[in-house]
């Protein structure tokens, strides 16, 4: 259980705070409730865009890094589907620092036609280099886009394609900015060698004043259930070919979620695993593969992803990989194969917790799902669940008519 405190400031901005006494350092780390979930077609990638844009500079903070870098902290960010999220890390006395730094970019973000154009050219770059020059770097491009039918799950955080980047206007990126990037949109945790008042007193005094927001969020399209088995095939410059089937699956605080990783878990975990063991190290078709889930908050997807062994076809690969999930759903779970399962997650969970940053990503991440205590309350619930439910939910999920399969295939093949 991670200790703390909460608060909530009168413009909404939920603070946590995590007291560690043996530590010198501080985290500060400020959630936004934003991802790629929360784009409109044609102005998709702009979530991620904006994570930059956070690095450009603000009315008082013309470079970001450097004032941090002065006394002593470090800083990065990350952006998927569902948030986006900051984080300092600098010695407790300087504390103060990091609550000027994040403030003045929360409300005066400086939005000038250079930095739009710098940043623009900086992601335009990563679009390039890790999605269309790298092999098999497009692959979630083409599976999204099969999975999905409208929600924006159906493009990669990065964005769709890069005529969406190169076409936002200092007009959406204005918008953007005011309708997500509010104090009430956000949430806040300062972890280490802090006090509760200390940081109220500082958090009132940076943030407090800076208004809520007063752009209404868009609604987010839902998907209707799948009925049929979906496929496509890509013809690519890669070594192997290589196949991706995922299965439609629960929303993170949905029924039937946790089962789904459990699921992958047992299917798919380690050297010792099935998948492993019967198409790897005792088979022929399978270089690697691996099963795992997307995790996230609106319903997502169930990820089994392999590359073939040369001359190997996906379509191959993917009749061995279909017997042995049939395999699964005609046994029954063995009580030493959930006992280990679930002394990985055990194992897990302690590791996180050591490092202070887990744990404030941790608290912010839960509050932001509306409920802190979340974080105890689902791993409890994980390590309680039955063989019997996991298999009833593997029926449901493993279904054929569930599925969409990406068959990446090398052209030199």
């Amino acid at each position: 259980m991670i200790n703390y405190q909460k608060f909530t400031l009168d413009n909404g901005l939920e603070v946590l705070v995590h007291e560690d006494a043996s530590s010198q350092i501080a985290v500060v780390n400020i959630l936004y409730k934003v991802g790629s979930r929360n784009e409109l077609p044609g102005k998709t990638g702009l979530a991620h865009y904006f994570e930059h844009l956070m690095f450009g500079g603000s009315k008082n903070v013309p470079l970001f890094d450097a004032a941090l870098e002065r006394v002593g902290g470090s800083c990065n960010a990350f952006t998927n589907t569902d948030i986006t999220n900051y984080y300092v890390t600098l010695p407790a006395v300087n504390l103060e620092t990091a609550f000027w730094l994040e403030s003045d970019r929360m409300f005066q973000l400086s939005l000038n036609k250079k930095t739009i154009e710098t940043q623009r050219k900086v992601v335009i770059e990563e679009f390039k280099q890790r999605y269309l020059n790298q092999p098999y770097g497009d692959v979630f491009h083409h599976m999204r886009d099969l999975a999905f039918d409208r929600h924006p799950y159906k493009w990669p955080t990065i964005g769709k394609e890069l005529a969406d980047i190169e076409g936002y206007t200092k007009e959406d990126v204005e918008e953007f900015y005011l309708t997500h990037y509010s104090p009430d949109n956000a949430v806040m945790v300062v972890a280490g060698g802090v006090k509760a008042d200390q940081v109220m007193k500082l958090a009132r005094k940076w943030f407090g004043d800076i208004p809520s927001g007063k752009i209404p969020k868009k609604s987010i399209v839902q998907d209707l259930p799948q009925t049929e088995k979906r496929t496509k095939e890509v013809m690519a410059e890669v070594p192997t070919d290589a196949l991706y089937k995922v299965y439609r699956m629960p929303a993170k605080l949905q029924d039937g979620y946790l089962e789904a990783d459990l699921i992958t878990d047992i299917i798919g975990f380690g050297k010792s695993s099935i998948l492993e063991q019967k198409l790897v190290k005792n088979g022929h078709i399978f270089a690697s593969i691996g099963a795992y889930i997307l995790g996230t908050v609106d319903p997502g997807l169930l990820v089994f992803s392999g590359k073939m062994e040369k001359g190997q076809k996906a379509e191959t690969a993917e009749k061995a990989l279909n017997e042995v999930i049939g395999e699964l759903l005609q046994s029954q779970i063995q009580d030493d194969t959930l006992t280990k399962i679930k002394n990985q997650a055990e194992a897990m969970k302690t590791y996180e917790s050591v490092q202070l940053l887990n744990r404030a990503m941790s608290l912010a991440f839960y509050a932001h799902l509306g409920d802190v205590d979340l974080y105890e309350a689902l791993y409890e619930k994980k390590t309680s669940i039955p063989a019997s439910q996991i298999m009833d939910w593997a029926k449901n999920i493993l279904r054929e008519e569930n599925s969409s399969v990406l068959y990446y295939k090398s052209k030199e093949e």
